[in-house]
C-alpha cells in the first residue's frame, strides 16, 4: 500500500484528534488503588498461604520479586559460585505476572523463542511460536528448580522496609510475615506490570454483582480453566469487560465464545494485527539448538527491531521485525542528500502510516457489522500502544452475544449497583470483568512497596524527587550493594523486556565475582559517574515510540504527560537498546567497572 494513495495528513489530524478527546488532566490518578474496600482484588485465588515462622538469618543476596528479572539474576549467580540467595515474592511462587496472569487465551506476544529467558539453560523446547500462559508459569518454577533457588525462598510475603546499615555494611529487609533478615546485597525485580489497578470510575464500590480483575481470573465464577476449558458458567450471564488493551484481545474470544451476553467496554481500540501462531516443529528446534542458540536469537531480534543496520537474516519474523524493516527500508530509501533528521522522521511516519492503514482495513475484512468495525479501528501510531496480534479478537465481534460499548475515548460515566452507563444509557450485568492493566508510571516505592533506604537514612524517593538517577539504571549512588533491576536509563527495550533481565543477570554475577575475587565488601556508583550517565541519557531526542507526547495516552507515554519533569528520566540509551547492549558488555567483561567503587 503506497503512501502516496493514502490521505497522510487527514491520517495525522484524526491522529490528533483522536488523542485530545482522550488527554486527562489527572493522568494516572484517574485509577483507583486497590487499597482499603479494594483490596480483596489482590487476594491470591490460585493457591493458600501456608503459614511459617518468621526468619531472622542471613544471605549473600536477597531479591525482591520471582518473575523473570529476580530468576534471571538467582541463575546467573547461581553460575557464578553464589548460591546463598534468597528471592521474595508476594506471590504464591515463581513466575512474576505470570503467577498472576491465568486469564483464558493468556500468552506472550513476543515469541516464545526469545522471550521465555533461559530455555538452553534449562533444556526447554517452547511448544509454540508464542506460549500461552502456563508453559510461561512452567518454565518460570524450571528455573526455579534447575538452579536451586527454590531453597531460601519466600513466598506469599511482601517486603516493607530494606534500610541499610552502614555499622555492619548489611542490608535488613523486613516483611509483612515478621521476618527480618539482613543481606549483604540486594535486589529488586519488582517489575512494571504487577500493580494492578481499577478504573476510577464513580460508583465502582456500589456494584453488586460479581467482579474481578484479569489478573486474578475467577474460575470458580466462569467455569473452564488457565489450560483453555470452556467458561461454561457464563452461559446465561450478562458479563462487561471493560478495558481492552493486549489482555482484553486475548480473553475477549473465550468469553465470546461461552455464549453469554459479553459486554466489551472500550475507551481506546487496541491495533490488531495478524498472530499465526504455530507449533514448533521438534525437528527444526534440534537443528538450531547448537551452543549458545539464545543468545544468537536474541541479539539477532534486538538488531533487526533497531535502527541500526539490520542483520541479514531475520531469525523470528514477526510483526515487531515486520514493521522495523519497513520503516528501515523507507529511510534507508531516502537518497543521501536528502538524509536529514526531519525527513528520515517523515519517511519513519509513512511507513507507520501504511502498516497501521493496512491493520485498520484488516478490520474490515474481519468484522461483519461495518459501525463495530470503524470503532474497532486504532488511530495512532503502532508503537503509541502496545501493538497487538491476534487471529480471534476481531472475529469474536461477529458473535451475536458480543456487543462493543464503544465510549469514544470517554471512558464508562459511572457504575451503579446493577451495572454501568456510557453515553447516557444503562447496561445490566450480573458480573464485571476490569481488565484495566497495570500501575506503570506511578511512584518506584508505591509500585514495589517500600521505599529502599540507604546511606544516612536518605530514601530512594528523596534521592529522586526531582527526577530518576543512576548508573546504567542499575545503581544508584548512596545506595552501596544494591541493585535495581529495571530497564529505564539502560536498554529500555521494552519490545522484549526479558532480554533486559538475562544481560542485568550477567553484570550483577560480573561484578559481584569481582568483589569476591579482590576481597571487596561494598560496591557503590560514585556521584560522578551516575552524574555523567544521567547527563548522557538526556540528550536522547524523543522518537516516534510511544514516549512520544503527541500519542494517544497510555502508560507507554505516562498517560499523555511524558513532557512531565519526571517522566523525562525514564529514558533509555540514546544509541538504542542494541547499542546498550554491546556497551555494557564491553563494560562488565573490561574488569575496570568504571563508575563503580570497590572498597
Amino acid at each position: 500500500m503506497a503512501t502516496a494513495a493514502l490521505d497522510k495528513d487527514a491520517i495525522l489530524a484524526r491522529y490528533r484528534a483522536e488523542r485530545d478527546k482522550r488527554l486527562r488532566p489527572d493522568g494516572n490518578d484517574q485509577y483507583q488503588e486497590m487499597t482499603g474496600g479494594f483490596a480483596h482484588y489482590l487476594d491470591d485465588p490460585y493457591m493458600p498461604v501456608i503459614p511459617r515462622a518468621p526468619v531472622t538469618d542471613h544471605v549473600t543476596f536477597a531479591m525482591v520479586g520471582g518473575g523473570f528479572a529476580g530468576l534471571c539474576v538467582g541463575a546467573r549467580l547461581a553460575e557464578a559460585g553464589i548460591t546463598d540467595v534468597r528471592i521474595i515474592d508476594k506471590a504464591g511462587d515463581f513466575g512474576g505476572n505470570w503467577y498472576w496472569n491465568r486469564y483464558p487465551g493468556a500468552q506472550c506476544d513476543t515469541a516464545s523463542i526469545i522471550y521465555l529467558p533461559l530455555l538452553e539453560e534449562t533444556g526447554h523446547m517452547p511448544t509454540e511460536k508464542y506460549a500461552h500462559a502456563p508453559e510461561i508459569l512452567e518454565q518460570s518454577r524450571r528455573i526455579g528448580r534447575t538452579f536451586g533457588l527454590y531453597d531460601k525462598a519466600l513466598f506469599h510475603t511482601r517486603v516493607t522496609e530494606i534500610e541499610w546499615d552502614d555499622e555492619r555494611g548489611v542490608w535488613v529487609i523486613s516483611t509483612d510475615r515478621g521476618d527480618r533478615f539482613t543481606a549483604d546485597y540486594v535486589g529488586t525485580g519488582t517489575g512494571p506490570l504487577h500493580v494492578p489497578k481499577l478504573p476510577g470510575i464513580p460508583g465502582i464500590e456500589t456494584f453488586k454483582g460479581h467482579s474481578f480483575h484479569t489478573s486474578r481470573w475467577d474460575y470458580d465464577y466462569t467455569g473452564g480453566d488457565t489450560n483453555g476449558a470452556p467458561l461454561d458458567k457464563l452461559k446465561d450471564k450478562r458479563v462487561a469487560i471493560i478495558g481492552t488493551g493486549a489482555t482484553a484481545v486475548q480473553c475477549v474470544p473465550h468469553l465470546a465464545r461461552a455464549g453469554g451476553t459479553v459486554y466489551v467496554v472500550q475507551r481506546t481500540p487496541s491495533s490488531v494485527d495478524v498472530r499465526a501462531n504455530a507449533p514448533t516443529d521438534p525437528e527444526w528446534f534440534k537443528s538450531i539448538a547448537t551452543p549458545g542458540w539464545q543468545k544468537r536469537w536474541l541479539d539477532n531480534f534486538a538488531r533487526n527491531v533497531g535502527m541500526g543496520p539490520p542483520p541479514a537474516e531475520d531469525l523470528v519474523q514477526d510483526g515487531w521485525t515486520d514493521l522495523t524493516r519497513r520503516i528501515r527500508e523507507k529511510v534507508m530509501g531516502l537518497p543521501m542528500e536528502q538524509m536529514t533528521p526531519a525527513n528520515m522522521m517523515a519517511a519513519f511516519e509513512d511507513a507507520d502510516i501504511e502498516k497501521m492503514s493496512e491493520i485498520r482495513a484488516r478490520t474490515d475484512a474481519l468484522v461483519r457489522d461495518k459501525a463495530t468495525a470503524d470503532r474497532l479501528k486504532a488511530w495512532y501510531r503502532q508503537l503509541c500502544k502496545r501493538p497487538c496480534f491476534h487471529d480471534a479478537y476481531l472475529q469474536a465481534f461477529n458473535e451475536p452475544g458480543t456487543h462493543l460499548i464503544d465510549t469514544d475515548g470517554k471512558g464508562v460515566e459511572r457504575i451503579d449497583e446493577t451495572g454501568f452507563w456510557v453515553n447516557g444509557q444503562h447496561y445490566e450485568v450480573d458480573c464485571i470483568i476490569y481488565s484495566t492493566g497495570f500501575e506503570v508510571g506511578t511512584s518506584h516505592e508505591r509500585r514495589a512497596g517500600f521505599d529502599l533506604k540507604g546511606v544516612g537514612g536518605k530514601r530512594l524517593s528523596e534521592a529522586w524527587k526531582d527526577g530518576m538517577r543512576t548508573l546504567h539504571g542499575l545503581h544508584v549512588h548512596g545506595f552501596p550493594n544494591a541493585f535495581l533491576v529495571q530497564f529505564a536509563q539502560g536498554a529500555n527495550f521494552i519490545v522484549n523486556v526479558p532480554h533486559n533481565w538475562t544481560d542485568a543477570g550477567d553484570t550483577i554475577a560480573a561484578i559481584l565475582s569481582h568483589a569476591r575475587a579482590t576481597g571487596a565488601r561494598r560496591i557503590e556508583a560514585t556521584k560522578e559517574a551516575q552524574d555523567k550517565w544521567v547527563e548522557l541519557l538526556l540528550t536522547a531526542q524523543p522518537g516516534m515510540a510511544g514516549a512520544a507526547a503527541d500519542c494517544t495516552p497510555g502508560y507507554y507515554n505516562n498517560e499523555g504527560k511524558a513532557t512531565d519533569a519526571a517522566a523525562a528520566f525514564g529514558v533509555g540509551y540514546p544509541l538504542g537498546p542494541v547499542a546498550f547492549f554491546n556497551y555494557i558488555d564491553g563494560w562488565r567483561t573490561s574488569g575496570k567497572f568504571e563508575g563503580l567503587a570497590f572498597s
